[in-house]
């Protein structure tokens, strides 16, 4: 099996290169990426067939996808705070660029499983939530994520184009960055504990969130292709957890058996309260997948995040 990966030198992007290398099968990966957030030295040391370029460059896309059989598009802007800067760069990344993925796949009869995002829920103040409760997206970002879902699913019904589109819920672990203004909470909070800086908490701490270990993102994602998995409704990939900000810092301090200082800043614009799936019908077409628990994924992220900068240093 030939696999494109968009966004392949990003956080999940190469995690999922990795998790498909360790599996000893024959599967060919090609990687398309630009390297606006991704890395190129996260794909050092792995048998990949490297497209630079952009999603929302046609040309690009259709290059990667030669011989293709299934694609993994993760290639996208994240971060919502990115999105109220600049949301018209949000929208060509991730609504043009989604749809030239599909297009690319149409002409090819690729399998297509997308990542889509918990923040299409927004407003929405049910918890837990269900893949078939309202959604009302509160950031440009999440309104890209649901346009982008919207059309994978379209072009199953459409041209009977296999896809998926899973929501994400707050992936963290290994690869993730975190040394720029938009990193995600969990490596933001990991590298000011492991250099003695205060926690920057934004809001009261108590918004919640259902964290996802990217290994168990990369088991599910690499079963969908596997399986050429399709259904005619988004798929929540989460497990049901419930977080808040406040508890991951005690399970930080936990793993480094030390308090760490924790500093409160005024709420972000377009965040929301709490999120939080029922984790039914990933368990429902998923049932082989067991989530990794916080507490292990935030020692394995300790660790990577200590051998990334030389564990003395943090003694």
């Amino acid at each position: 099996m030939k696999v494109l990966i968009t966004g392949g030198a990003g956080f999940i992007g190469s995690s999922l290169v990795s998790y498909i290398a360790q599996l000893g099968q024959n599967h060919q990966m090609v990687v398309l990426d630009d390297f606006s957030t991704g890395r190129e030295s996260n794909l050092e040391g792995y048998s990949v067939e490297l497209v630079l370029g952009s999603v929302a460059d046609g040309n690009a896309v259709h290059r990667a996808m030669e011989g293709v059989d299934a694609v993994v598009h993760l290639g996208a802007l994240g971060s919502v705070p990115r999105s109220v800067v600049d949301p018209v760069a949000s929208h060509v990344a991730n609504l043009t660029g989604t749809l030239n993925v599909l297009e690319a796949a149409r002409q090819k009869d690729a399998y297509v499983v997308f990542a889509s995002s918990s923040s299409v829920y927004g407003a929405n103040t049910t918890l837990p939530k269900s893949e078939f409760d309202w959604t009302r997206p509160m950031s440009p970002y999440a309104v890209t994520k649901l346009g982008a879902e919207a059309y994978v699913l379209a072009y199953q019904y459409s041209y009977g184009l296999p896809t998926l589109a899973f929501r994400l819920f707050n992936v963290y672990g290994p690869r993730q960055p975190a040394d720029h203004i938009y990193a995600a909470v969990v490596p933001r909070f990991v590298d000011s504990a492991l250099k003695d800086e205060p926690l920057m908490i934004h809001g009261d701490g108590l918004q919640s969130r259902d964290f996802t270990y990217v290994d168990t993102v990369c088991r599910a994602l690499f079963s969908a292709i596997d399986r050429r998995v399709a259904a005619p409704d988004p798929v929540n990939l989460a497990f049901g957890s419930s977080t808040t900000l406040l508890e991951l810092v005690d399970l930080i301090e936990a793993a480094l058996k030390r308090p760490v200082t924790r500093t409160h800043l005024e709420p972000r614009v377009g965040d929301v309260r709490a999120s939080q799936s029922d984790g039914v019908r990933i368990r429902e077409i998923f049932p082989e997948l067991q989530p990794t628990t916080l507490a292990d994924g935030l020692a394995a992220t300790i660790a990577w995040h200590r051998s990334t900068r030389g564990e003395g240093r943090y003694a």
